[in-house]
C-alpha cells in the first residue's frame, strides 16, 4: 500500500519573498503572490498543509491594469446597516489605499477559511519602494519561482 507524505512541523521551511509590483499586471501578479503563500511552488507541496513562504510586496502603487479596469472596476462594502453599501474604484483605491487592491486580489485567490486568514498574515504589502523586512534577507521571486517573468 503506498503511504501520502505528510510533511512535520520541523521539516518545513519558509523563506521571505520579494516582490516588485512596478508596471505589473494586477491578476498575474496576484496568482504567483498565491503560490508563493500557498507553497505550491515548492516539491514537497501537499495540499491543506501551510507550506509557504512569507511575500513583501513593494511598489503596489505603481500596479497596472488592463482595459477600463480603473473606471469599470468597482470595490465594494457595507456596514451591516439598511443603505449602507459603499463603493469605490480602482482608481480612487489606488490613490487612497494601493495595498488593498493587491489584498483583495491576493485575498480572492487563497482558501477562505482559517488557513488562507493565516496565509494573508505572511503577506506584507508597501505602497512604495521600501520595506520594514530587509533583516530577513528576502530573495527576489525569480530566485523562487524560476518560469515568473517579471
Amino acid at each position: 500500500m503506498q503511504k501520502t507524505y505528510y510533511p512535520k512541523a520541523d521539516e518545513i521551511s519558509r523563506d521571505w519573498v520579494l516582490v516588485d509590483a512596478n508596471d505589473q499586471t494586477l491578476g498575474r501578479l496576484a496568482t504567483q503572490i498565491a503560490t508563493v503563500l500557498l507553497g505550491k511552488h515548492k516539491p514537497g507541496f501537499t495540499p491543506g498543509v501551510e507550506m509557504g513562504d512569507h511575500v513583501i510586496v513593494v511598489n503596489a502603487a505603481h500596479i497596472k491594469v488592463t482595459g477600463n479596469k480603473l473606471e469599470d472596476k468597482m470595490y465594494y462594502r457595507h456596514s451591516r446597516y439598511p443603505g449602507g453599501l459603499k463603493s469605490i474604484s480602482l482608481r480612487d483605491q489606488l490613490a487612497k489605499f494601493p495595498e488593498r487592491v493587491i489584498e483583495k486580489a491576493v485575498w480572492g485567490m487563497l482558501p477562505h477559511n482559517r488557513m488562507g486568514r493565516s496565509l494573508m498574515r505572511k503577506l506584507r504589502i508597501f505602497a512604495g519602494a521600501d520595506h520594514t523586512h530587509a533583516a530577513q534577507q528576502p530573495k527576489s521571486l525569480e530566485e523562487v519561482i524560476p518560469s515568473s517573468k517579471e
